[in-house]
């Protein structure tokens, strides 16, 4: 009979990291955290209350006088179309902000789990996981975006289907880079010799160890989506008239900006103040996450 002595059975629950200091309380704690929480605070009232605060039908053709400079009744002005430009803006800020979070997640949830499955498997999966994603880093974003659209539309599942073949290779990168360095660790090992299965050790094991740097990757590609998306309706690729989409607005303001900028100045100043929030709070949980491991290495 062997000798088991000294031997010490697998922990029944897998541990995860602890994170000595609050994830909220350290961002709020950071200036970049107190300036992208007070701005994202800001776009969201302008998002959700917007629509109920504009004084015309966004889409009121006649509101006032085409082209009319700032005024009592229309405080930015009307566009070409003598619809009223505040209106537009109060109504615009939604169709920004959703679809891009829609199809980021998309693209999180498909990359993330290739990229954390591939870390855990390793090996011939990991290396074609691999391959796969850079075969799809190589192709220029507004070229996938052409071909789509030109072959399937410009609905909004055609525009998440575009972002999930664009951002999903590269959030799957990121992702799988963060969870390599937790597959090596004992409480993995451990679950394996239980024999949990793949999922249960995907959701339970490493995914909780590895939130915070999904959560600053989530927060970062989301700048870029909506920029993104915002960009392919400037460009008559997404959003289509008569939608007061901030990033349509921009294109369409852009003949008349001598005559009256506040059209494409608004717009673009909503598509700013959403995308610095999300920047800014991305960069506060990346230097949280920064000083905890600091802390963790050096045993506080």
């Amino acid at each position: 009979m062997q000798d088991t002595v000294g031997l010490e059975a697998p922990p029944a629950n897998p541990p995860v990291v602890p994170r000595k200091h609050g994830l909220m309380r350290s961002v709020l704690g950071s200036v970049e955290g107190r300036v992208g929480i007070a701005l994202g605070c800001g776009m969201i009232l302008v998002i959700v209350l917007g629509p109920s605060l504009a004084p015309y039908p966004p889409n009121k053709i006649g509101s006032g006088t085409p082209l009319q400079t700032p005024s009592r009744h229309h405080l930015l002005g009307t566009d070409g179309l003598g619809r009223d430009v505040a209106s537009r803006f109060l109504n615009g800020g939604e169709s920004v902000i959703v679809l891009p979070f829609v199809a980021i997640t998309v693209a999180l949830a498909i990359g993330g789990v290739v990229g954390i499955v591939s870390a855990y498997r390793g090996g011939p999966v990991d290396a074609v996981v691999t391959r796969l994603f850079d075969l799809l880093l190589v192709l220029p974003p507004l070229l996938v975006a052409l071909v789509l659209i030109a072959g399937l539309g410009t609905s909004s599942r055609v525009i998440v289907l575009t972002v999930a073949i664009v951002y999903a290779p590269r959030l799957g990168r990121l992702i799988r880079g963060a969870a390599v360095g937790v597959v090596q660790n004992e409480y993995v090992t451990a679950a394996q010799l239980r024999g949990e299965r793949t999922g249960w050790i995907v959701r339970r094991t490493i995914l909780p160890n590895i939130v915070g740097e999904v959560l600053a990757v989530y927060a970062l590609y989301l700048t870029y989506c909506i920029i993104f998306v915002a960009t392919l309706s400037f460009l008559g690729l997404g959003a289509q008239p008569p939608s007061s989409n901030w990033g349509l607005m921009v294109a369409d303001g852009r003949s008349f900006i001598e005559v009256n900028p506040w059209q494409a100045v608004a717009a673009t100043l909503g598509i700013a103040g959403v995308s610095v929030t999300f920047t800014l709070l991305a960069d506060a949980v990346e230097r949280h996450l920064i000083r905890d491991t600091q802390r963790l290495d050096a045993g506080i």
